[in-house]
């Protein structure tokens, strides 16, 4: 009887080293990239993305809690803006920074995660004039811990998050072509 349970702890423990093995192989970084043309000028598009008062119009995860608690600082854009969010299990609770603003250009973004799980990711976002109108390249890479290699076994963040920036590239291409900025 001894020697069954023995037996069964050591295949336990041969699997479970395999797959910690397997998740510990898995990528350390991801990446997600969507761009979108907008039939407006650079400055209103940038201006969308460099004032983060703007985020909460266009952000495609205000709609998935629309009662999340936001601080904005002041002032709200530029270098060393910040955006702090706590939300519901959808949105979690986290802060933005940017950490670079080249007018027109870029947009350099750090996000950091506090809830569900702790961990950061950087943001870019690019305009780029085109004959009527700008493409808006919006950008994110990030590290993977273990727990997070594990994740993405089952949830692909391409697909995820991809589909996010996609709706949020859409909220704002309805503002800056409207004419808002």
């Amino acid at each position: 009887m001894i020697r069954k349970i023995l037996i069964a702890f050591a295949i336990l423990f041969a699997v479970m080293l395999l797959a910690g093995v397997f998740i510990g192989m898995q990528p350390g970084v991801f990446s997600v990239e969507r761009s979108a043309t907008m039939a407006a000028p650079t400055s209103r598009a940038f201006a969308q993305v460099n004032d983060l008062q703007a985020w909460d119009v266009w952000s495609p995860w205000k709609e998935l809690d629309p009662n999340s608690k936001v601080t904005i600082s002041n002032p709200s854009a530029g270098v060393g803006a910040t955006f702090t969010w706590a939300g519901n299990d959808k949105i979690g609770e986290g802060r933005l920074r940017i950490l670079e603003s080249r007018p027109n250009e870029l947009v350099d973004v750090e996000q950091e995660f506090f809830k569900p799980f702790a961990g950061k990711a950087r943001m870019a976002f690019t305009f780029a004039p085109m004959s009527g109108g700008t493409r808006v390249t919006w950008r994110m890479e990030g590290t993977n811990d273990f727990i997070g290699k594990a994740v993405c076994l089952f949830m692909d963040m391409n697909a995820k998050l991809g589909g996010d920036f996609e709706r949020g590239l859409a909220n704002m291409k309805t503002l800056v072509e409207n004419g808002e900025e």
